[in-house]
């Protein structure tokens, strides 16, 4: 199996996995619609979800720094998939949590090896990175389409048959670990898992995640409320909540790969540093521009987004080459839980004034992402050890 067919399958299952990140939210105007649900008690739901997978991540990695687990890739996207397929099934908000929080462990015991793996299929390229994030953004950007399209026919209830992506997911990475496999037997079978040579970084790496959780702040507050905020400015239109959710999701596709192919180009440092810089405008843009023209500026800041995406992850890798699968863990989701705690502040807030007046400060976090990359310097590519038998 060549390379890149190996990227496609594990982007393709990627895809399947990240697509019940973007469940979460997606079924957020559902739980307010038919249970009634305040802001600040989805936001909980939202929160539920991020915090248990984002909390555990870093302990999956510190787990895969010890011992390769691939077959945390299949587990971890069908645990995903049984906790959003059962969410809708009672009428209990506990339970509701729970299976929220299920679905979170699995993406969590996903993503840090995923990385890891997809790293080494891609032989470093932080093109083949960037298409392996693809995969992740697509699925948040099929995730309301699907959502909408099984919910809203027959009522939360029908939540199990969202479990075929997971199964599809499950199946896919399959092909691609086995190829990983025969690649390090005919590496000598120590190649391609042997630790890298390279010293840590700490100073770089925390300033790094200090990044990564304003850039989190802003795309869960994002993905938590645009719908509700959409259809709040378009006069009730529960279609303009869907679609400002899939802009959101898809305009993150095409700033992963843009990253990647402008970090070919330039350093990953500068290119994420502009990046942040223009994306406060374009979240500006979202909170106050009049009509129709939100979405452009939703599509703009999804993009600004995601453009570090990838390179963030590959840069965590980089500043902790001794620990691969911690920094992946760190960076995928510590940072993101963190930022997932603000997520009901901005509820509370939206209940007391408005939705407007609560998403306004999260203009201010991309700059604060700029000045934290102003900081960083460009690391290094840590070369893989050579072993000795």
């Amino acid at each position: 199996m060549t390379r890149n067919t190996s990227i496609t399958l594990l982007s393709a299952g990627h895809a399947c996995v990240d697509l019940y990140q973007g469940a979460v939210a997606s079924l957020v105007p559902f739980f307010v619609a038919e249970r009634a649900y305040s802001y600040a008690a989805v936001s909980g739901i939202v929160l539920a979800a991020s915090l248990l997978s984002s909390v555990a991540q870093p302990v999956f990695g510190i787990l895969t720094d010890r011992r390769a687990m691939p077959w945390l890739l299949p587990v971890g996207t069908l645990l995903g998939g049984v906790g959003i397929a059962l969410s809708g099934v009672s009428g209990s908000y506990a339970l509701t949590l729970f299976f929220v929080a299920v679905s979170g462990v699995g993406v969590a015991a996903y993503h840090p090896e995923s990385a890891r793996v997809a790293r080494l299929v891609a032989g470093g390229s932080h093109r083949g990175m960037g298409w392996f994030s693809l995969g992740g953004n697509l699925g948040f950007a099929v995730a309301p389409v699907m959502v909408t399209a099984v919910v809203a026919a027959g009522g939360l209830h029908l939540t199990p048959l969202l479990m075929l992506p997971a199964l599809v997911g499950a199946v896919l990475c399959l092909p691609a670990l086995r190829a990983l496999e025969r690649q390090r037997q005919d590496a000598g079978d120590d190649r391609t898992t042997a630790p890298p040579v390279g010293v840590d970084d700490r100073a770089s790496f925390v300033k790094l995640s200090l990044a990564v959780v304003c850039r989190s702040v802003v795309f869960i507050g994002l993905s938590t409320f645009i719908s509700l905020f959409a259809k709040e400015r378009m006069g009730g239109s529960t279609v303009a909540g869907t679609a400002a959710l899939f802009v959101l999701y898809l305009g993150g596709a095409v700033g992963s790969v843009l990253g990647g192919a402008l970090a070919d180009r330039w350093d990953r440092v500068t290119v994420a540093r502009w990046s942040y810089l223009l994306t406060g405008g374009f979240v500006a843009g979202v909170v106050f521009v009049p009509g129709p023209a939100m979405y452009l500026c939703l599509a703009l800041t999804s993009a600004g987004l995601y453009v570090p995406f990838s390179l963030q992850v590959t840069l965590g890798q980089d500043y902790l080459p001794s620990r691969i699968g911690t920094a992946s863990g760190i960076t995928l989701g510590l940072t993101v839980s963190i930022g997932g705690l603000v997520s009901p502040l901005i509820g509370s807030l939206a209940d007391a004034t408005s939705l407007r007046t609560a998403l306004a400060p999260l203009i201010l976090m991309p700059a604060l992402s700029w000045l934290l990359f102003r900081t960083l310097p460009e690391p290094a590519v840590p070369q893989p050890a050579v072993a000795t038998r």
